[in-house]
């Protein structure tokens, strides 16, 4: 796993299938702020997140992750929801041996599609494939394979608060024979305190693990990359808020990590910034 691989996923409200809240009027900042929480009501919301990440390499270079990631949700019966997120990232990757120069472009492209209830009870979930799309255009923003894999999303909503966690592995599938082959862990657990007018506390540490990656004191295999960590273990947390600017409603939020566990070399603390426009469905009539 590329050392940006880490920031792909975006945190609670930007989440596979982020909310949904009727658009009636009246209807408060609190409200909209539990119901970006949930993943699977009606509304589509277009996350636009910024990754910094600090310390890289030798020269502590600064590694820039921008994320595109629209969710979409889609009724596809009266029992059943199909919730589509399209990550798609845009990379500004240092040069790791010098304290200039660098690649700047497109990384891989992760789709997720999530099969959920369209009337859920007190435990939300949802499950489906997740794609990883070889659209780097430099060898070092990308995995140079086609990767799927199974996702998993379970939450809970008790008052103020929402548990919940996201997990996923995928395995390349095809790809360059020069490049290694794909076996790599993502899970993030995530918990949020709503404040009152739309403001909440959360923490979404997003975990990861390449399976390629020899450990120290494994047996090296074709498939292994270079010798190192295996784990990224993050730990942080941040705020958000639920407003308006002018007519559109957004949801903000600033969060800080520092990285417990990561390979050699790796960043060691970051910086997550986000807006998310959110478009609720509005009731009929």
């Amino acid at each position: 796993m590329r050392r940006y691989s880490v920031v792909l996923c975006p945190i609670v409200a930007c989440m596979i299938g982020v909310a949904a809240v009727s658009a009636q009027a009246g209807q408060s900042a609190d409200d909209l702020a539990k119901a970006t929480q949930n993943p699977v009501a009606s509304l589509i919301s277009v996350p636009i997140q910024n990754n910094s990440n600090f310390a890289v390499g030798p020269y502590n270079r600064t590694q820039d992750v921008l994320n595109i990631q629209p969710v979409i949700p889609a009724r596809i019966s009266e029992n059943w929801m199909l919730i589509s997120r399209i990550i798609q990232p845009i990379i500004w990757q240092p040069t790791t041996t010098a304290n200039t120069g660098g690649q700047y472009g497109f990384g891989d492209m992760n789709p997720t599609f999530f099969l959920s209830p369209a009337k859920p009870g007190k435990l939300i979930w949802g499950v489906g494939p997740a794609i990883v799309i070889p659209t780097a255009t430099s060898a070092v923003l990308g995995q140079g394979k086609l990767s799927f894999g199974p996702s998993m999303v379970a939450l809970v909503q008790p008052g103020h608060w929402t548990f919940g966690f996201l997990t996923n592995n995928v395995w390349s599938v095809v790809g360059s024979s020069h490049r290694p082959s794909v076996n790599q862990l993502l899970l993030q657990y995530f918990i949020t305190y709503n404040l009152k007018r739309g403001w909440n506390i959360n923490s979404g540490p997003l975990m990861t693990a390449n399976w390629h990656n020899q450990a120290s004191g494994d047996a090296a295999d074709g498939d292994d990359t270079p010798p190192g960590g295996r784990w990224t273990i993050p730990f942080g947390g941040g705020v958000g808020r639920v407003m308006r600017l002018g007519p559109q409603p957004v949801n903000l939020s600033a969060n800080f990590y520092g990285n417990a566990v990561h390979p050699p070399g790796a960043s060691s603390w970051g910086m997550r910034l986000q807006i998310a426009l959110l478009y609720p469905k509005k009731p009929k009539g």
